[in-house]
């Protein structure tokens, strides 16, 4: 197959890029290459048909497209950002970005999608009360996250909630800008399927980490700032009281993951846009995550701050379990293993 990916030359996108040249796939690449992400542009492996340029320039977007089979949609800004300045250059990056891709494949004929979706999409995670079964708390308050009180409490009677693994069907409940654009991806995918008769899988990625991740920046991952710190000597900052739970996924396993939705894609029927969770199904907490990464290093403990982010969730983990029976998908790095080999790995830009 030819395959277009957007931002295939980022940290996911590149991973995606190497496991379609190992499948004997023709490769198409189409990015920015934004400084956010890339402080050194990246080598371009061989055999790759590299094309410098955003996704939302449409002569660019339709060149690109021109014999393509399939496209998987990876170009974003991501991460929570720094402040509300940041609102018009994620819409514009994500969901204008993502329009005007859509509308090219429209145009071109390409009628199959693998969009990089988030788990953001979800805000907090799934949630039991002893007393009212299953509940959606509602956002934190600033009152109770100042005075240490992180957990989220059932909104009907204010006791202490369980967490557990959120799956396709729950609620979506976007809390930041990032999140409600990565929503609004999925939205526009959904219509251009509904449109064109086109077939859409959102992947809908839990907390990616590995080799070739983005350093320190603001858009980095957690794992990512984690490991820029021991880099520079320092011990790793967690905010909260570390508890927070998320499921660390490695990046070979959802480059794994596209290219099984590419497969299961056909199997869509015409018209429709399925979502997909991809994580390990291994939850670990934060503060878990800066340990081991710490102890693999031999650096500095990690400090716990005590700080928050107004936008972040408290839980949030994955039942991938559709993704595992319908794609027959398996995740084979085990957090321990890929928080080792994460610790020495080079990030983007070494």
């Amino acid at each position: 197959m030819n395959i277009l990916v957007t931002g295939g030359a980022g940290f996911i996108g590149s991973h995606i890029v190497d496991a379609l040249l190992r499948n004997g796939d023709e490769v198409r690449v189409l990015d920015a290459l934004l400084p956010a992400a890339h402080h050194v542009p990246p080598a371009v492996p061989d055999g790759v048909d590299f094309r410098r340029a955003d996704v939302r320039d449409a002569g660019a977007v339709a060149d690109a497209l021109a014999g393509v089979d399939a496209v998987l949609h990876q170009a974003a800004m991501v991460g929570l950002g720094k402040d509300l300045s940041d609102a018009p250059d994620y819409v514009a990056c994500n969901d204008l970005g993502t329009a005007v891709l859509l509308a090219g494949m429209a145009a071109a004929g390409v009628a199959h999608l693998v969009l990089a979706g988030s788990m953001v999409v979800y805000g907090e995670g799934h949630y039991t009360c002893p007393r009212h079964g299953h509940v959606r708390p509602g956002p934190r308050v600033v009152g109770d996250l100042e005075a240490g009180r992180f957990e989220p409490p059932c909104p009907r009677c204010g006791d202490r909630l369980a967490p557990g693994p959120v799956t396709e069907d729950a609620p979506t409940d976007p809390r930041n800008v990032y999140a409600a654009t990565k929503l609004a991806q999925e939205h526009l995918a959904a219509s251009w399927a509904r449109a064109t008769g086109g077939r859409v899988a959102a992947l809908r990625y839990h907390n990616v980490y590995g080799p070739g991740m983005p350093r320190d920046t603001p858009y980095a991952g957690v794992a990512s700032l984690f490991r820029s710190a021991l880099e520079r000597g320092e011990p790793p900052r967690v905010f909260e009281d570390g508890g927070q739970l998320r499921d660390f996924v490695h990046v070979r396993d959802v480059a794994a993951a596209n290219l099984a939705a590419l497969t299961g894609l056909r199997s869509l029927p015409a018209g429709t846009a399925r979502a997909y969770n991809v994580g390990s199904g291994e939850p670990h907490t934060v503060g878990e995550a800066a340990a081991a990464l710490a102890a693999a290093r031999g650096g500095i403990p990690p400090v716990v701050t005590g700080e928050y982010r107004l936008g972040d969730v408290r839980h949030i983990t994955a039942s991938s379990r559709r993704l595992r029976e319908e794609l027959r998908w398996t995740p084979h790095v085990p957090f321990t293993q890929g928080m080792t080999e994460f610790a020495t790995a080079p990030l983007r830009g070494d």
